[in-house]
C-alpha cells in the first residue's frame, strides 16, 4: 500500500472521450477545477492554474494518451510550500465500462499523511465536479473558490 499516494475511483455515465475532453481543454478543465489558468496540453507542456484564490498549482504534462490516460506533475506554486511544483505526480486513467467510464485518479509522491489527507479531500471535491460536468449537468459555482 502506498503511504505517499491518494487514489480515487469513480464511475462516470459518459464515454471516455467525453471525460477526456474535461482533462485536455482549457475551458472544460476550468469548469470543474480552477478560477483561471494557462495550459499547454502536450507531453512536456506546462500548466499553471489558480485552483482557488489562495492556491496556485503548477506542473507539466508528462503523458497524454487519448482518450485513456493523462499524467502530469503537480505542486503548489503558491499556497503550500510542502508540495512544490513538480514534486508529485497525478495519473488519471479512463476505462470504457458498461454504461460509461471508470475514472481512476492516483496522486503519488505526497510528502506526508497530512498532505495525503488534504489532497484526498480536494480531489474528492473536484472529481465530483468533473463527473457532474462530464455527465451533462452543471454542478454550479465552486463553493471552494
Amino acid at each position: 500500500m502506498d503511504t505517499d499516494a491518494v487514489t480515487l475511483e469513480r464511475h462516470v455515465a459518459a464515454r471516455p472521450a467525453t471525460v477526456f475532453s474535461f482533462l485536455t481543454e482549457d475551458d472544460k478543465w476550468l469548469a470543474w477545477m480552477g478560477e483561471d489558468g494557462e495550459f499547454t496540453f502536450e507531453p512536456g507542456g506546462a500548466y499553471r492554474t489558480t485552483v482557488r484564490r489562495d492556491a496556485v498549482a503548477a506542473g507539466r504534462f508528462l503523458a497524454i494518451e487519448r482518450p485513456a490516460r493523462i499524467v502530469f506533475s503537480w505542486g503548489w506554486a503558491e499556497g503550500d510550500e510542502a508540495v512544490p511544483p513538480g514534486s508529485s505526480t497525478v495519473e488519471i486513467t479512463l476505462e470504457a465500462v458498461d454504461e460509461g467510464t471508470r475514472l481512476r485518479l492516483t496522486h503519488r509522491g505526497l510528502p506526508s499523511p497530512d498532505a495525503c489527507a488534504a489532497h484526498a479531500e480536494a480531489w474528492t471535491h473536484y472529481v465530483r465536479r468533473l463527473v457532474t460536468w462530464a455527465e451533462g449537468s452543471d454542478p454550479g459555482p465552486d463553493d471552494w473558490t
